[in-house]
């Protein structure tokens, strides 16, 4: 191990150590399978506070990067502390140095009280640790009337976050005002209407707007230097969608007339192919797409002479091209050769989440911590803990709506609200019927992304859902997907670059299920059945 190594092995290790001092405060054993909570007279079943004496739990959370802990001044966090009697010692990771320190952490085997957001510990961590967390059906039962009613209004939370063993170890989460699509198609409109083009509607549309794009020069700079399409490693299977590919959970794999199928042998990909080598043939799909990375796409896009991309899918059309954006718009989603519109989302909505909050078994007060945890499945908590207290970021009007106050100067308010709160992290629960209060601005961040769903909700299709392995599944999936998806990728590029996919089709097959392509979606069609028969 080199030096760097060995530096950077004993810095984290001293932050583990740490870690763990400080958890032995409130923390018991590993085999502390009951709780004294039942027996401490300081325990209230209902009502506030919590205890009658102050408690403090250890709860981790990892934040993306350098965001810090600035969510911690929250005042609805506060306030809680105060009206239930449970103080918090938050311990706030950066996900930069996660991985490491989270290795240490489940093989010490000895843990915080709560770990909270879903970044934290990944299915897999989870199963392949179970000893290490406890299963939460009881507490749910027993001292959370909040998350049971959610529960009964969406059953979705229940189906998410039960484990292969048929139990919760684990809390969901449904965030507010969150749309039904994920990336809409994303145009530049400025080149449009120089050729006097209208918004393509179709791929027969899209490709000789296409054409339009390479051969007239819209960005006017006298070069033929214009991409119509452009990415990079791989083809976006945004472009794929026309033919009815959809991917939310990047498996490879769709639902079908109600069954699991993975497209990538499916007649569908196949034609989505064709016509994309087709694209790239002709010039309108840009020739380094397979071999540019991330940065090298980014300098594109944000190119500082002239806008030179014309097209992509994005989650809002201002995401990538710096200060070309106002050039590009928004459009519905593009209508395939059956004439039909397929879009990638989830008709339930992007709201649902799970493992966001675990109760681990060193924790000695699993009661107390389900009470304090299940005051979080509130609307108003729910909000708050998504965007920023009241009075300091949401304003409750007096018609009982909801809006949201302008962040500082030089602040965007995406960034705001991360500073302001726990946002994607942690339990919360929003009534649908509740989000009629949640006046957001049409023209920014949330609010801009629900008008731009208004664009390809209704073409949704049902995705093949964020399903639970076994730990035996979890050890076969890396050798199957690893092998099988390199295979895949590897002919998707050569045929979308040479062609030659109707010559090597049968082929390919013949090999994907010598690999063990049977096995893999055997693997994926249980866990599919096992998530939908959760009652």
């Amino acid at each position: 191990m080199g030096k760097k190594r060995i530096a950077r092995f004993l810095i984290t290790l001293g932050v583990i150590s740490t870690l763990l001092v400080g958890m032995t405060a409130c923390s018991g054993s590993k085999d502390a399978s009951k709780s004294s909570a039942d027996s401490d007279s300081s325990f209230n079943k209902t009502g506030l506070p919590i205890v009658k004496e102050p408690i403090t739990l250890n709860v981790l959370t990892v934040r993306w990067g350098n965001m810090g802990d600035t969510f911690t001044k929250n005042t609805w966090l506060q306030n809680l502390e105060k009206d239930t009697n449970v103080k918090i010692n938050w311990q706030v990771m950066s996900s930069n140095d996660w991985a490491e320190q989270k290795s240490i952490m489940l093989a010490s085997g000895t843990m915080p009280d709560v770990v909270l957001g879903d970044i934290a510990f990944s299915d897999s961590d989870i199963v392949n640790n179970l000893s290490s967390f406890r299963p939460l059906d009881d507490y749910i039962d027993e001292y959370m009337p909040n998350l049971k009613a959610a529960i009964s209004e969406s059953p979705e939370l229940k189906k998410l976050s039960t484990f292969p063993d048929g139990k919760m170890y684990s809390l969901p989460a449904r965030l507010p005002s969150r749309p039904v699509t994920q990336n809409q198609p994303v145009i530049n409109k400025a080149w449009l209407d120089k050729l006097g083009l209208k918004v393509p509607e179709t791929i027969d549309d899209l490709y000789n707007v296409f054409k339009a794009f390479k051969d007239n020069d819209p960005n006017g700079n006298g070069k033929k230097d214009e991409i119509p399409f452009s990415g990079s490693q791989d083809i976006s299977v945004d472009l794929l969608a026309p033919f009815g590919i959809t991917d939310l959970n990047a498996t490879s794999m769709m639902v079908k007339d109600g069954k699991p199928v993975y497209f990538p042998t499916s007649n569908e990909y196949k034609e989505a192919i064709k016509w994309v080598h087709k694209l790239y043939s002709e010039g309108l799909i840009d020739q380094e797409l397979f071999t540019q990375d991330n940065t090298m796409l980014t300098a594109k896009q944000q190119n500082p002479d002239v806008a030179l991309v014309g097209f992509t899918n994005q989650w809002t059309p201002d995401a990538v091209f710096g200060k070309w954006k106002d050039q590009y718009v928004t459009i519905p989603t593009i209508a395939g050769p059956d004439g039909k519109r397929y879009q990638v989302g989830d008709p339930n909505g992007l709201s649902y989440r799970r493992n966001e909050l675990l109760i681990t078994t060193s924790c000695k007060n699993p009661e107390v911590v389900a009470r304090w945890a299940d005051q979080f499945y509130t609307n108003e908590a729910s909000i708050q803990n998504f965007w920023g207290a009241m009075d300091t970021v949401i304003k409750k009007n007096d018609d009982g709506t909801f809006t949201l106050m302008n962040p500082p100067a030089g602040t965007s308010a995406d960034a705001w609200y991360w500073d302001s709160s726990l946002r994607d992290f942690g339990p919360k629960y929003v009534n649908p019927s509740f989000e009629k209060n949640i006046v957001l601005d049409p023209a920014n961040g949330d609010g801009l992304k629900l008008e731009i769903d208004k664009l390809g909700k209704e073409y949704v299709t049902t995705p093949f859902p964020n399903v639970m392995y076994t730990s035996e599944e979890f050890q076969e999936l890396p050798t199957l997907t690893t092998d099988i998806d390199t295979y895949v990728r590897t002919n998707r590029a050569q045929w979308v670059t040479k062609g030659g996919i109707d010559e090597q089709w049968d082929a390919y097959v013949k090999k994907l299920n010598e690999m063990g392509l049977e096995k893999l979606v055997k693997i994926r069609t249980d866990a599919y059945d096992r998530y939908n028969s959760v009652k």
